[in-house]
Protein backbone atom coordinates (compact mmCIF):
# COMPACT_ATOMS: atom_id res chain seq x y z
CA UNK A 1 0.00 0.00 0.00
CA UNK A 2 1.15 3.82 -0.36
CA UNK A 3 0.39 6.77 -2.61
CA UNK A 4 0.34 6.82 -6.56
CA UNK A 5 2.16 10.09 -7.49
CA UNK A 6 0.34 11.24 -10.64
CA UNK A 7 -2.21 9.18 -12.82
CA UNK A 8 -3.91 6.14 -11.31
CA UNK A 9 -3.94 3.34 -13.67
CA UNK A 10 -4.68 -0.20 -14.10
CA UNK A 11 -0.71 -0.30 -13.04
CA UNK A 12 -0.58 1.53 -10.12
CA UNK A 13 -3.75 0.42 -8.64
CA UNK A 14 -4.42 -2.82 -9.68
CA UNK A 15 -8.30 -4.01 -8.09
CA UNK A 16 -8.99 -7.06 -5.73
CA UNK A 17 -12.35 -8.38 -4.97
CA UNK A 18 -13.48 -8.34 -0.98
CA UNK A 19 -14.45 -5.99 1.46
CA UNK A 20 -12.10 -2.74 1.53
CA UNK A 21 -10.67 -2.29 5.70
CA UNK A 22 -9.22 0.97 6.05
CA UNK A 23 -5.93 0.86 7.91
CA UNK A 24 -5.48 4.80 8.89
CA UNK A 25 -7.90 5.97 11.50
CA UNK A 26 -10.31 8.20 10.12
CA UNK A 27 -11.77 9.99 13.11
CA UNK A 28 -11.57 14.20 13.79
CA UNK A 29 -13.28 14.62 17.08
CA UNK A 30 -12.50 17.86 17.63
CA UNK A 31 -13.36 19.21 13.96
CA UNK A 32 -16.78 17.03 14.40
CA UNK A 33 -17.34 18.51 18.03
CA UNK A 34 -17.41 21.87 17.06
CA UNK A 35 -19.07 21.70 13.28
CA UNK A 36 -20.57 18.61 12.68
CA UNK A 37 -17.73 18.16 9.92
CA UNK A 38 -16.24 14.61 9.52
CA UNK A 39 -14.84 12.68 7.19
CA UNK A 40 -17.73 10.91 6.13
CA UNK A 41 -19.64 13.99 5.40
CA UNK A 42 -17.04 16.41 4.00
CA UNK A 43 -18.04 17.59 0.66
CA UNK A 44 -20.37 19.99 0.41
CA UNK A 45 -21.57 20.52 3.79
CA UNK A 46 -20.53 22.97 6.27
CA UNK A 47 -22.29 21.50 9.72
CA UNK A 48 -21.74 24.54 12.05
CA UNK A 49 -18.89 25.63 10.02
CA UNK A 50 -19.95 29.51 9.69
CA UNK A 51 -19.25 31.19 5.71
CA UNK A 52 -16.62 34.14 5.33
CA UNK A 53 -16.40 36.88 2.39
CA UNK A 54 -12.79 37.06 3.30
CA UNK A 55 -9.54 34.99 3.88
CA UNK A 56 -9.34 37.15 7.08
CA UNK A 57 -11.71 36.92 9.57
CA UNK A 58 -12.36 38.41 12.91
CA UNK A 59 -14.37 38.66 16.11
CA UNK A 60 -14.69 40.95 18.67
CA UNK A 61 -14.12 40.72 22.56
CA UNK A 62 -15.41 42.79 24.98
CA UNK A 63 -15.51 42.22 28.98
CA UNK A 64 -16.95 43.87 32.39
CA UNK A 65 -15.78 46.13 35.05
CA UNK A 66 -14.80 44.03 38.43
CA UNK A 67 -18.12 43.23 40.38
CA UNK A 68 -18.45 45.75 43.41
CA UNK A 69 -20.53 44.84 46.19
CA UNK A 70 -22.74 47.25 47.68
CA UNK A 71 -22.21 49.07 44.24
CA UNK A 72 -25.62 51.13 44.77
CA UNK A 73 -26.37 55.14 44.12
CA UNK A 74 -28.01 57.73 46.38
CA UNK A 75 -31.91 58.61 46.45
CA UNK A 76 -32.79 61.34 44.08
CA UNK A 77 -28.51 61.41 42.57
CA UNK A 78 -27.97 62.85 39.29
CA UNK A 79 -27.31 60.85 36.38
CA UNK A 80 -24.10 59.08 37.27
CA UNK A 81 -20.49 59.64 35.16
CA UNK A 82 -20.48 57.98 31.62
CA UNK A 83 -18.86 55.18 31.22
CA UNK A 84 -18.20 52.53 28.50
CA UNK A 85 -16.43 49.44 27.93
CA UNK A 86 -14.11 49.33 24.73
CA UNK A 87 -13.81 46.09 22.71
CA UNK A 88 -10.85 44.10 21.06
CA UNK A 89 -10.50 42.31 17.97
CA UNK A 90 -9.08 38.32 17.55
CA UNK A 91 -8.21 36.97 14.40
CA UNK A 92 -7.42 33.99 11.67
CA UNK A 93 -7.27 32.80 8.60
CA UNK A 94 -8.78 30.66 6.53
CA UNK A 95 -6.21 28.15 4.50
CA UNK A 96 -6.49 26.39 1.28
CA UNK A 97 -6.84 22.47 0.96
CA UNK A 98 -6.81 21.33 -2.49
CA UNK A 99 -6.14 18.38 -3.92
CA UNK A 100 -6.24 16.27 -7.34
CA UNK A 101 -7.27 13.08 -9.05
CA UNK A 102 -6.64 11.77 -12.37
CA UNK A 103 -8.07 8.35 -13.69
CA UNK A 104 -7.13 6.53 -16.90
CA UNK A 105 -10.12 5.52 -18.74
CA UNK A 106 -8.69 2.15 -18.67
CA UNK A 107 -8.68 2.05 -15.19
CA UNK A 108 -12.16 3.21 -14.81
CA UNK A 109 -13.57 0.67 -17.76
CA UNK A 110 -11.12 -2.71 -16.22
CA UNK A 111 -13.35 -2.95 -13.01
CA UNK A 112 -13.42 -6.85 -13.98
CA UNK A 113 -9.73 -7.21 -14.14
CA UNK A 114 -7.86 -7.56 -10.56
CA UNK A 115 -4.50 -8.27 -8.95
CA UNK A 116 -3.76 -12.08 -8.54
CA UNK A 117 -3.90 -13.16 -5.18
CA UNK A 118 -0.34 -15.21 -5.14
CA UNK A 119 -2.29 -18.61 -4.36
CA UNK A 120 -0.33 -21.30 -5.36
CA UNK A 121 -4.25 -23.08 -5.97
CA UNK A 122 -4.96 -23.35 -9.14
CA UNK A 123 -8.52 -22.49 -8.49
CA UNK A 124 -7.41 -19.28 -7.49
CA UNK A 125 -6.55 -17.95 -10.80
CA UNK A 126 -10.19 -17.61 -11.93
CA UNK A 127 -11.20 -15.98 -8.84
CA UNK A 128 -13.43 -12.43 -10.36
CA UNK A 129 -15.60 -10.01 -8.92
CA UNK A 130 -16.51 -6.21 -9.67
CA UNK A 131 -14.56 -3.84 -8.61
CA UNK A 132 -15.62 -0.69 -6.53
CA UNK A 133 -16.49 2.67 -8.30
CA UNK A 134 -12.68 3.70 -8.12
CA UNK A 135 -13.62 7.40 -8.73
CA UNK A 136 -15.96 7.34 -5.12
CA UNK A 137 -13.47 5.29 -4.11
CA UNK A 138 -10.33 7.38 -4.66
CA UNK A 139 -12.64 10.83 -4.00
CA UNK A 140 -13.79 9.55 -0.49
CA UNK A 141 -10.13 8.64 0.16
CA UNK A 142 -9.00 11.92 -0.54
CA UNK A 143 -11.92 13.79 1.64
CA UNK A 144 -10.79 11.88 4.78
CA UNK A 145 -7.26 12.92 4.13
CA UNK A 146 -8.32 16.59 3.94
CA UNK A 147 -10.93 16.24 6.86
CA UNK A 148 -7.53 14.83 9.07
CA UNK A 149 -5.41 17.51 7.97
CA UNK A 150 -7.86 20.07 8.93
CA UNK A 151 -8.51 18.56 12.61
CA UNK A 152 -4.23 18.53 12.92
CA UNK A 153 -4.34 22.13 11.86
CA UNK A 154 -7.37 23.46 14.41
CA UNK A 155 -5.01 21.47 16.65
CA UNK A 156 -1.42 22.89 16.12
CA UNK A 157 -1.49 24.88 13.18
CA UNK A 158 0.75 27.80 13.51
CA UNK A 159 -0.61 31.27 11.81
CA UNK A 160 0.74 32.79 8.76
CA UNK A 161 -0.77 35.61 7.03
CA UNK A 162 1.54 36.59 4.29
CA UNK A 163 2.28 39.57 2.69
CA UNK A 164 2.23 38.07 -0.82
CA UNK A 165 1.17 34.82 -2.66
CA UNK A 166 4.44 32.77 -2.53
CA UNK A 167 3.95 31.54 0.82
CA UNK A 168 0.86 29.56 1.94
CA UNK A 169 -2.32 30.66 4.24
CA UNK A 170 -1.74 28.89 7.89
CA UNK A 171 -5.06 29.00 10.13
CA UNK A 172 -4.04 28.98 13.78
CA UNK A 173 -4.84 26.02 16.22
CA UNK A 174 -6.15 26.02 19.79
CA UNK A 175 -2.73 25.55 20.97
CA UNK A 176 -1.13 28.31 19.71
CA UNK A 177 -3.68 30.31 20.40
CA UNK A 178 -3.85 30.04 24.25
CA UNK A 179 -1.29 31.85 25.34
CA UNK A 180 -2.52 32.93 29.13
CA UNK A 181 -3.83 29.79 30.78
CA UNK A 182 -0.65 28.22 30.11
CA UNK A 183 1.04 25.37 33.19
CA UNK A 184 4.32 23.73 32.51
CA UNK A 185 4.33 20.20 33.88
CA UNK A 186 8.06 20.14 34.92
CA UNK A 187 7.53 16.34 33.25
CA UNK A 188 4.77 15.89 36.44
CA UNK A 189 3.00 12.89 35.44
CA UNK A 190 -1.05 12.87 35.39
CA UNK A 191 -1.33 9.83 37.22
CA UNK A 192 0.27 11.42 40.46
CA UNK A 193 -1.22 13.63 43.04
CA UNK A 194 1.29 16.17 41.82
CA UNK A 195 0.02 16.35 37.60
CA UNK A 196 -3.61 15.72 38.63
CA UNK A 197 -3.00 19.36 40.96
CA UNK A 198 -1.72 21.00 37.74
CA UNK A 199 -4.75 19.96 35.90
CA UNK A 200 -7.20 21.04 38.75
CA UNK A 201 -5.11 24.50 38.68
CA UNK A 202 -5.49 24.48 35.09
CA UNK A 203 -9.23 24.32 35.47
CA UNK A 204 -9.28 27.04 38.21
CA UNK A 205 -7.22 29.05 35.52
CA UNK A 206 -9.44 29.25 33.18
CA UNK A 207 -12.63 28.54 35.26
CA UNK A 208 -11.64 31.71 36.89
CA UNK A 209 -11.18 33.80 33.50
CA UNK A 210 -14.57 32.91 32.03
CA UNK A 211 -13.99 29.48 30.60
CA UNK A 212 -15.67 26.02 31.48
CA UNK A 213 -18.68 27.36 32.32
CA UNK A 214 -20.92 25.61 30.11
CA UNK A 215 -20.89 21.86 31.49
CA UNK A 216 -22.02 20.56 27.83
CA UNK A 217 -19.32 22.06 26.07
CA UNK A 218 -16.52 21.56 28.34
CA UNK A 219 -13.80 19.67 27.52
CA UNK A 220 -10.23 18.24 28.27
CA UNK A 221 -8.74 17.33 24.86
CA UNK A 222 -5.75 14.37 25.75
CA UNK A 223 -3.99 11.56 23.49
CA UNK A 224 -3.83 8.50 24.09
CA UNK A 225 -1.47 7.95 26.70
CA UNK A 226 -2.52 10.92 28.60
CA UNK A 227 -6.24 10.12 28.18
CA UNK A 228 -4.95 6.77 30.43
CA UNK A 229 -2.98 8.48 32.51
CA UNK A 230 -6.04 10.79 33.33
CA UNK A 231 -8.10 7.61 33.72
CA UNK A 232 -5.56 6.64 36.10
CA UNK A 233 -5.46 9.29 38.70
CA UNK A 234 -9.13 10.48 38.45
CA UNK A 235 -11.35 7.13 37.82
CA UNK A 236 -9.54 4.05 38.76
CA UNK A 237 -7.60 6.20 41.67
CA UNK A 238 -9.57 8.85 42.70
CA UNK A 239 -12.86 7.72 42.29
CA UNK A 240 -14.54 10.49 39.95
CA UNK A 241 -17.48 9.91 38.53
CA UNK A 242 -17.44 8.60 35.14
CA UNK A 243 -20.02 8.62 32.76
CA UNK A 244 -20.57 9.17 28.88
CA UNK A 245 -22.63 11.09 26.48
CA UNK A 246 -22.71 12.75 22.34
CA UNK A 247 -21.29 16.21 21.53
CA UNK A 248 -21.74 17.18 18.42
CA UNK A 249 -21.84 13.36 17.02
CA UNK A 250 -18.91 11.92 19.11
CA UNK A 251 -18.96 10.00 22.10
CA UNK A 252 -17.14 10.88 24.80
CA UNK A 253 -15.99 10.25 28.26
CA UNK A 254 -17.16 12.62 30.77
CA UNK A 255 -15.94 13.32 34.30
CA UNK A 256 -17.13 14.92 37.11
CA UNK A 257 -15.06 17.28 38.66
CA UNK A 258 -14.39 20.52 40.91
CA UNK A 259 -15.47 22.83 38.39
CA UNK A 260 -18.75 20.40 36.38
CA UNK A 261 -18.80 17.61 34.21
CA UNK A 262 -16.11 17.49 31.58
CA UNK A 263 -15.99 16.16 28.19
CA UNK A 264 -12.64 14.04 28.07
CA UNK A 265 -12.13 13.73 24.11
CA UNK A 266 -9.68 11.79 22.99
CA UNK A 267 -7.99 12.95 20.10
CA UNK A 268 -5.05 10.88 18.14
CA UNK A 269 -4.09 14.48 16.59
CA UNK A 270 -3.19 16.15 20.02
CA UNK A 271 0.64 16.22 20.86
CA UNK A 272 1.74 13.20 23.17
CA UNK A 273 3.51 15.74 25.68
CA UNK A 274 -0.03 18.26 26.37
CA UNK A 275 -3.19 18.12 27.30
CA UNK A 276 -5.83 20.87 26.48
CA UNK A 277 -8.77 22.67 28.48
CA UNK A 278 -11.54 23.81 26.20
CA UNK A 279 -14.15 25.71 25.74
CA UNK A 280 -16.04 23.80 22.61
CA UNK A 281 -18.91 26.49 22.53
CA UNK A 282 -16.63 29.55 21.61
CA UNK A 283 -14.97 27.22 18.91
CA UNK A 284 -16.25 27.06 15.48
CA UNK A 285 -15.08 26.52 11.65
CA UNK A 286 -15.12 29.19 9.20
CA UNK A 287 -15.32 28.15 5.78
CA UNK A 288 -14.51 30.37 2.49
CA UNK A 289 -17.94 30.79 0.18
CA UNK A 290 -16.60 30.71 -3.16
CA UNK A 291 -19.00 31.84 -5.54
CA UNK A 292 -21.46 28.97 -7.45
CA UNK A 293 -19.15 26.61 -5.55
CA UNK A 294 -21.11 27.24 -1.99
CA UNK A 295 -19.44 27.88 1.57
CA UNK A 296 -18.09 24.37 2.15
CA UNK A 297 -15.45 21.63 -0.07
CA UNK A 298 -16.48 20.95 -3.22
CA UNK A 299 -15.24 18.76 -6.02
CA UNK A 300 -15.52 19.58 -10.16
CA UNK A 301 -14.39 18.04 -13.11
CA UNK A 302 -11.42 19.50 -14.18
CA UNK A 303 -10.13 19.98 -18.34
CA UNK A 304 -9.31 17.29 -20.54
CA UNK A 305 -5.77 16.76 -21.16
CA UNK A 306 -5.75 13.02 -22.05
CA UNK A 307 -7.33 9.99 -21.64
CA UNK A 308 -8.36 10.51 -18.21
CA UNK A 309 -11.04 11.77 -16.00
CA UNK A 310 -9.24 14.77 -13.75
CA UNK A 311 -10.92 15.94 -10.61
CA UNK A 312 -9.67 18.46 -8.01
CA UNK A 313 -11.31 18.85 -4.21
CA UNK A 314 -10.98 22.52 -2.77
CA UNK A 315 -11.80 23.62 0.28
CA UNK A 316 -10.95 26.87 2.52
CA UNK A 317 -11.47 26.76 6.37
CA UNK A 318 -10.20 28.04 9.32
CA UNK A 319 -10.69 28.00 13.08
CA UNK A 320 -12.61 30.85 15.24
CA UNK A 321 -11.85 30.00 19.31
CA UNK A 322 -13.23 32.86 20.73
CA UNK A 323 -11.73 34.34 23.98
CA UNK A 324 -8.18 32.31 24.38
CA UNK A 325 -8.88 33.17 27.91
CA UNK A 326 -11.81 30.40 27.95
CA UNK A 327 -9.18 27.76 26.97
CA UNK A 328 -6.07 26.63 28.65
CA UNK A 329 -3.07 23.45 27.88
CA UNK A 330 0.00 22.10 30.09
CA UNK A 331 2.78 21.19 27.86
CA UNK A 332 5.80 18.99 28.68
CA UNK A 333 3.93 16.39 29.90
CA UNK A 334 5.87 12.98 30.40
CA UNK A 335 5.27 10.42 27.52
CA UNK A 336 6.25 7.32 29.35
CA UNK A 337 5.53 6.61 32.54
CA UNK A 338 9.37 5.77 33.56
CA UNK A 339 9.73 9.66 32.77
CA UNK A 340 6.90 10.68 35.70
CA UNK A 341 8.65 12.37 38.98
Amino acid sequence: MGAVSGQGTTFNLPNYTGEIIHVTPQDTPFLSAISGLAAENFEGTIGGAVPVDSVLFEWQTIDLRAATANNSALEGADAPTASARSRSTVSNVVEIHHEALSLSYTKLAATGQHASTGSTHTGAVGLNGAAVDEMTLQMRAHWAQIARDVEKSFISGTYDNPSDNTTNRQTRGILAAITTNVVAAGLKDLAGTAGSELLLDLMQMVYDAGGISESESAAVLCNSYQKRRLTKRFITDGGYQQDSRTVGGVRVDTIETDFGVLNVILDRHMPTDQVAVVSLEQCRARVLNVPNKGPGFFAEELAKTGAAERVQLYGEIGLEYGNELSHGKITGLPTAAWMAS
